[in-house]
């Protein structure tokens, strides 16, 4: 239903005979169109789209973009997504002609300048990641992961070994299962133990000859270091499998610690998460893929090297698994992430670690009275409370999420981890000050007052936005996305 500051719909404010603009006629024969375009492909009856104004267009959109949550907006603590501000200087590099300008299929002696710097971020991210190699053609982090896991495939199977059997935490994304599935890889769920952790004694029981790979974040959904990783890894490869690193966690570690030291063989980055490229919707990504030695020769093709000075792209590898993607990877969120690299600098990254950590245990210590906190230790660069106190008044995760707007913030993830009963992942970032974060904590310790004192004031939010509270259910499984008269 609509709230008090509902405004007309596009088509509501269309009127017969505005324009927003003026086209000339078109000059193709209406016969050369036939031609041209299948008979059941041509529209016979005119568009039934809105007619406005130039002006009125420009001001409905732009109130509707006034009405978006995002990150340069304000605080947007989603949990497992690394929200965090992309400085405007990343789109700059981005837009310059030289490389906004460019197309994929220029000889490469055209766009010595693209391949040189796709060249120096595959060298960063491998040092970064500890791995020997890089393949940047990946474009989002499941596509990291497909190419991950398709690379254990062809590694096995050149040894071969045939190994069908993927092993996944209970608390991971679920794109770690589903990619292993697209695969055609069996999936075995460990339990984690009540700390958190991988259950080794689950892990040791779960291993076998059929391990193909153990996939783990580290830190993991929880938020929580996995202590125990080398012997995790010991375990794997004991077993025969590979031990793969699932990125989305990585701007915890940002020169701290390497996932090659932990001991992983494949690891993916989600260069729009950790190394700030504006994101959500869907897009746009970047999910390159970092291996040990023994899983060059699998790698995408073709590839970038570097003789005499010069780059180019070499399809040298006759084990190769082939191209991911029709080209060499976004190349604009590449670029976005070159620059946040070039800008930070080692130092400048550690401390960005540092400071996303910092300020996720901040948020966890000043809200554990008023909300419980499932494990007692300290997190990473992300915090999980629940609605556990709330529920004796009738409140769930859900409706302290809807109350959130109610104060202007996007809540933070709800109801994942899914092995955390009414779960509240949040993930400050490091790029927040500790004013915003007063700010949204105080707002939160409100709501936990206002539990006591007026429950329906809460599980009726919102109240204040432009809708009231949607049937998520029911978008989700019969969404109209178009509007109708």
């Amino acid at each position: 239903m609509r709230g008090r500051n509902s405004k007309a719909l596009i088509f509501e404010l269309s009127k017969p005979g505005r324009t927003a603009i003026d086209l000339p006629a078109c000059d193709v024969p209406q016969d050369d169109i036939q031609l041209l375009i299948p008979a059941q492909l041509i529209r016979q009856e005119k568009a039934a789209l809105p007619e406005v104004s130039q002006l009125d267009l420009m001001r409905h959109y732009n109130s509707l973009s006034e009405r978006n949550f995002g990150v340069d907006s304000g605080f947007y603590p989603l949990g497992s997504c690394t929200m965090k501000y992309n400085p405007k200087i990343n789109e700059d590099a981005c837009r310059l002609p030289g490389f906004a300008l460019i197309h994929p299929l220029q000889d490469s002696e055209t766009v010595q300048g693209a391949l040189q710097l796709l060249y120096n971020m595959e060298q960063y991210l491998a040092e970064l990641a500890g791995m020997d190699a890089i393949t940047m053609q990946p474009a989002a982090g499941a596509h990291g992961e497909l190419t991950g896991i398709k690379l254990i495939r062809a590694y096995h199977r050149h040894r071969g070994q045939n190994r069908t059997k993927v092993i996944v935490p209970d608390s991971a994304h679920g794109t770690n299962p589903a990619t292993a599935a697209v695969c055609g890889l069996d999936i075995v769920e460990v339990k984690s133990h009540p700390d958190g952790a991988v259950d080794l004694t689950a892990l040791k029981a779960a291993v076998g000859s059929d391990t193909a790979a153990f996939m783990l974040t580290n830190p993991s959904t929880l938020g929580l270091f996995e202590k125990n990783i080398t012997e995790i890894a010991q375990i794997v490869h004991d077993a025969g499998g590979l031990l793969y690193y699932d990125g989305a966690n990585a701007n915890a570690i940002m020169g701290l610690t390497r996932p090659g030291d932990m001991g992983f063989d494949v690891v993916h980055f989600n260069l729009h998460k950790t190394f700030s490229t504006p994101h959500g919707g869907g897009g746009p990504g970047s999910g390159p893929v970092g291996v040990k030695k023994a899983l060059i020769p699998y790698l995408p093709s073709p590839h970038i090297v570097q003789k005499s000075g010069k780059f180019s792209l070499a399809a040298d590898r006759p084990q190769s698994i082939g191209k991911v993607q029709s080209f060499y990877g976004n190349f604009g969120v590449i670029v976005r992430a070159y620059a946040y690299i070039r800008v930070m600098g080692p130092d400048g990254l550690t401390a960005s670690s540092q400071d996303a950590v910092l300020n996720a245990n901040y948020c966890l210590s000043q809200l554990k009275e008023d909300y419980y906190a499932p494990f007692e230790r300290f997190c990473m660069h992300e915090c999980i409370i629940t609605s556990k106190h709330q529920k004796a008044y009738g409140i769930h995760t859900l409706d302290i999420a809807k109350r959130l707007l109610d104060y202007g913030y996007h809540p933070p993830t709800i109801y994942f981890p899914l092995i955390v009963e009414e779960a509240m992942m949040i993930e400050p970032t490091e790029t927040e000050s500790k004013e915003t974060i007063d700010g949204f904590i105080a707002v939160m310790r409100r709501i936990a007052r206002e539990a006591e004192e007026d429950a329906s004031l809460i599980t009726k939010a919102p109240h204040t936005t432009v809708v009231g509270r949607l049937d998520e259910t029911a978008a989700a499984r019969k969404p109209v996305v178009k509007w109708q008269r």
